[in-house]
């Protein structure tokens, strides 16, 4: 029966009592990763002769530091989606929270 006449207790307290809604802070622009550049693709790579060794090598050599590059960038554009995701979902709470200050 306490829980009963404590949760009536909550309900019939006026909205004044309740804690003033918190706008949730959006994560810096920033912390955004950038993306790596994708090496220029050699003009003579889709040429019927194809590419000389040393610029063939070199764009080779260009894709392998781009994927080098992926996996850092993959780890902070999941870690700034997750901070969006929940600055989304903050902005959820409030809209509900300023929602109840009216009724």
């Amino acid at each position: 029966m306490p829980r009963t006449a404590l949760a009536a207790l909550l309900l019939l307290t006026p909205v004044a009592a309740h804690a003033a809604c918190t706008a949730p802070v959006p994560p810096p622009a920033s912390e955004k990763p950038v993306k790596p550049a994708l090496p220029q693709k050699p003009a003579c790579l889709d040429a019927k002769g194809g590419c000389p060794g040393w610029e063939a090598y070199t764009y080779n050599d260009g894709i392998k530091a781009y994927n080098a590059q992926l996996g850092p960038y993959r780890t902070g554009a999941e870690a700034y989606a997750r901070k969006l995701k929940a600055y989304a979902d903050g902005s959820v709470a409030y809209a509900n929270c300023e929602m109840q200050s009216l009724q």
